[in-house]
């Protein structure tokens, strides 16, 4: 990608997004709705690991510092309870230290914005049903407009050959996200489309721009990530 290069004056905010809900690690910077620069690992759980250095080599590459930026947007689940802690954390500190506004964008919002941005719609009014890996056969997921209005509540669903019958029968389905390739085999109606999309911080820059225009900011110091179920620590048997 091109190098940034600020504009004497110029009022278009610089966000730093941060994106950990799912097994993917990504880091994204963006100038108004322009994608600057991204990092991404797609391997695994290794966000701990990997985070800080993603955010270092884009500032540094870019010739930034955390206190140029205007604003940090992070994913705020639903998702990994890990992955979430991680990310959040990470943002906290980033913007405690440089006193920086923080956005939060949902998980599944930022799949959906992905979808419309990539064109992956199968037709133009396709309703967009991005899933989150829960374990088994549950998912986190929600239902979007071909325009990204969100128009049901967000929820973890058991998928079954009946999920989402309803509105299949009136329109063509987009599913996304890592919860929806093992629901290829159960969602089988004609209507369904499946697309191997993956989370990315890139999907969080127009949802974190409109917030930060609005002056929508959580609050740092009290602000926790949307986990939707509760964490279980499982017990260990010798």
């Amino acid at each position: 990608m091109e190098k940034f290069v600020a504009s004497i004056g110029s009022t278009a905010p610089l966000i730093l997004h941060i994106e950990t809900g799912t097994a993917v690690c990504s880091v994204a910077l963006s100038h108004e709705e322009k994608l600057i620069a991204l990092r991404e690992n797609t391997e695994g759980m290794l966000h701990a690991k990997l985070l800080a250095v993603f955010i270092e080599e884009i500032l540094s590459e870019q010739q930034l510092s955390i206190s140029q930026l205007d604003a940090i947007s992070v994913s705020e689940g639903p998702g990994s309870y890990t992955g979430l802690r991680v990310g959040v954390s990470t943002a906290k500190g980033l913007c405690y230290g440089a006193h920086k506004p923080l956005i939060a964008v949902g998980s599944l919002q930022s799949l959906a914005m992905l979808a419309i941005a990539r064109q992956l719609l199968p037709t133009p009014e396709a309703c967009i049903i991005p899933m989150i890996d829960a374990r088994r056969m549950e998912v986190y997921t929600t239902q979007f407009s071909h325009i990204g209005e969100r128009v049901s509540a967000i929820e973890a669903k058991v998928i079954d050959t009946f999920s989402f019958t309803e509105i299949l029968e009136k329109q063509s389905v987009l599913f996304i996200g890592d919860g929806a390739e093992k629901c290829k085999a159960v969602i089988t109606h004609p209507h369904a489309h499946f697309m191997p999309l993956q989370a990315s911080a890139s999907g969080m820059i127009l949802p974190a721009l409109k917030a930060f225009v609005q002056q929508q900011f959580v609050n740092t110091a009290y602000f926790e990530p949307f986990y939707l179920k509760d964490f279980v620590v499982k017990p260990r048997f010798p």
